[in-house]
């Protein structure tokens, strides 16, 4: 079983996991000492808690790449947070970690202030000096504060950003660009932001936001990479004519612009649609070039009884993670078997496999099932589930690692002559997908770039984008559960 999943990762797109604020309590606490109870923790993690933080030497199964979002941090510097400690103290020379901005929460009113361009409000001045100081901090890479070109159809959003309009979206991102650019310290990269729901938006917006990463304009302090987000990262057709105009702008050389993030991606399809993408780029232009993209599916299902059972990569079909709800029973309190054993038998029963972790290869059914018919938890309450707060983070972990693990396997799948059924044209001439993004980035000259993009458009049609776009035809994305999964 794989433990080094730094050591897997090839040059393949890399996945961020986006790490939740609940998973990084359990390693802050124990390292302040303040951990439940240490005879809580199973014996086989040899380091405690610390076991199951993978951007440590000391985890059980190692990954050196994350992200985390300032919309669920706490921006307050001078103050000791040990909830944040599994991403403030880290060794940067063996992890590497994304900032999200928290334009996310801006967008759905929970960043109160008025976000308009000059409009002097202390609210949102607080917000845009915070985050700018946290991301020079803690993080390597950070996105700029963007205002998402949706917020003024959020009703909440609308009212309390004050942002009526796409272009007061614009014009107020454009100060946080320029607030960020003047005030940074240097110790972290930014990555541009690239909003807009539509390809007029997106093409408009990248028109009015490429300046910030010129290093003609900005010779110290331009921004370091993009970061797609809106209609540029679920539709490909929009996404290769924006690398592609990147490229010939100028405004993805090496050592300048090195990275490029795809922001809420989860699809296996996508995971395979984004290394062809970071390959051509590296082959015909920039060798240092790095395509990342991140999701929190793994938190999520986790928190809601959900676990991976594993991944489907069968040729010529669709590709997904796996996942079912997890056995849950206050029958097992007592259940001393290994719970792969248990999730085998579960999982048969349903007509489902089952694919062990190195997190599950050592727990017993009761590290998990803790609870019995008689027991209450921490509040005094009795629940429905037998899992504690600790069996959430346990089963998180296994989550995550199988997500990782998943969107590597699919990798080597498509290298080695595997394809899904959404990445190839079977209609007249077989053709696919990396086949043509490989010859896009081999043509040095934009228009035929941009022309050969436009004469393949049915093909790009069948990628779904990751929060159910397709081509051109979307002028709204929303996100869709059943896009990323197969739900057994």
């Amino acid at each position: 079983m794989k433990t080094d999943l730094t050591k897997e990762q090839n040059d393949y797109a890399v996945f961020l996991p986006a790490l939740s604020t609940f998973y990084a309590l359990f390693v802050g606490r124990q390292r302040r000492h303040e951990y439940i109870d240490y005879n809580r923790v199973p014996s086989f993690l040899q380091h405690g808690v610390e076991s199951i933080n993978w951007l440590a030497p000391e985890g059980i199964w190692k990954y050196k790449w994350s992200l985390h979002s300032a919309g669920h941090a706490s921006l307050d510097l001078q103050k000791d947070m040990y909830r944040e400690d599994m991403y403030r103290v880290r060794d940067k020379n063996t992890s590497w970690l994304l900032g999200d901005s928290g334009g996310f929460q801006i967008g759905k009113g929970k960043w109160e202030g008025d976000w308009r361009k000059d409009s002097g409000c202390p609210q949102a001045q607080k917000k845009r000096d915070g985050v700018l100081k946290w991301m020079d901090k803690f993080m390597d890479y950070g996105m700029i504060l963007d205002i998402p070109a949706w917020v003024s159809r959020s009703p909440e959003g609308a009212a309390a950003s004050k942002i009526s309009s796409y272009q007061e979206a614009v014009e107020g991102t454009q100060q946080n660009n320029e607030y960020f650019i003047k005030n940074r310290n240097g110790n972290c990269k930014f990555l541009n932001v690239l909003q807009g729901e539509n390809f007029q938006q997106a093409d408009d917006w990248y028109n009015q936001m490429k300046h910030f990463s010129d290093p003609k304009l900005y010779p110290d302090a331009h921004f370091n990479g993009w970061a797609m987000g809106g209609q540029n990262m679920c539709d490909l057709h929009l996404a290769l004519k924006r690398v592609v105009e990147l490229r010939f702008d100028g405004l993805l050389e090496k050592g300048k612009q090195d990275v490029m993030h795809f922001l809420g991606t989860s699809k296996l399809e996508w995971a395979l649609v984004l290394t062809a993408i970071q390959r051509g780029i590296r082959k015909n232009h920039n060798e240092n070039f790095t395509v990342t993209f991140d999701c929190a599916s793994p938190f999520l299902c986790t928190a809601n009884g959900q676990i991976y059972t594993g991944h489907r990569t069968v040729q010529d079909e669709k590709w997904s993670y796996l996942m079912s709800s997890a056995p849950d029973d206050k029958a097992y309190s007592n259940d001393t078997r290994p719970y792969d054993d248990l999730a085998t038998d579960f999982f048969t029963k349903q007509g489902m496999n089952w694919m062990p972790t190195p997190i599950t290869k050592g727990l017993k059914v009761n590290d998990v099932c803790i609870y019995s018919p008689t027991d209450v938890n921490r509040m005094g309450v009795s629940t429905k589930t037998s899992w504690d707060s600790f069996a959430y983070a346990l089963m998180m972990n296994h989550n995550v690692y199988t997500h990782i693990n998943s969107v590597q396997e699919a990798n080597r799948q498509y290298d080695s002559g595997n394809y899904p059924s959404m990445l190839i044209n079977d209609t007249f001439d077989k053709q696919e997908v990396k086949d043509v993004i490989a010859r896009v980035f081999e043509i040095d000259n934009k228009d035929q770039a941009l022309a050969l993009i436009d004469e393949h458009t049915k093909l790009w049609m069948k990628v779904v984008g990751t929060r159910g776009a397709v081509g051109k035809k979307t002028i709204n994305s929303s996100a869709q559960f059943n896009n990323l999964f197969s739900e057994n």
